[in-house]
């Protein structure tokens, strides 16, 4: 599978039509020995959060034109640094326009399924897998484009599924 790289999916926001929807599935996304806003916060130093600035604008502008940007996160309890990072930077995403429900990984059900290998994925307007790819390190690789009518059928009754049993970002409280 050719994979994209982080830049031209986020391309892919500029031409769905009425909801993305990612999946996120893994612990820790950062990168070992990487100096980042991560590192800086783990060690208790301010944080200069305007790195995140292109996506919140992003996300503003789409949904500011009617348009629904969502997610879950599954995460293991008790949660890792990162994801405790996460959770506090969250606020950053929903007030750009993003809806956040957390899902505890012990609360899925049991034999659940996950397509795409149980990779991370956005999907577009139940049409468009853009699928996830991370080394060994956690290092991204880049996004596998899926438009097979069963695979993608499998994604959105999983988001469905996932997205009613998760909590919203407010009511969701780290152990």
């Amino acid at each position: 599978m050719e994979l994209i790289s982080s830049a031209e999916r986020n391309q892919l926001f500029e031409s769905f039509e009425r909801d993305a929807f990612h999946l996120e599935l893994r612990d820790d996304y950062s990168v070992p020995d990487e100096d980042s806003p991560f590192t800086s916060w783990l060690r208790g130093e301010n944080v200069d959060y305007s790195y995140m600035a292109p996506w919140t604008r992003l996300i503003r502008r789409v949904t500011s034109e009617g348009r629904t940007v969502r997610r879950v996160r599954v995460v293991t309890e008790p949660p890792s640094p990162y994801i405790r990072w996460e959770h506090a930077t969250t606020r950053f995403n929903e007030e750009a326009g993003e809806d956040i429900r957390w899902l505890a990984r012990h609360r899925l059900p049991t034999g659940l399924a996950l397509p795409v290998g149980g990779n991370d994925w956005w999907l577009f307007d139940d049409r468009l897998l853009a699928v996830g790819h991370f080394d060994n390190d956690g290092r991204v690789l880049g996004s596998g484009l899926v438009q097979d009518p069963e695979t993608v059928a499998a994604c959105v009754r999983l988001r469905d599924r996932l997205w009613a049993a998760a909590v919203p970002h407010r009511d969701y409280h780290l152990s």
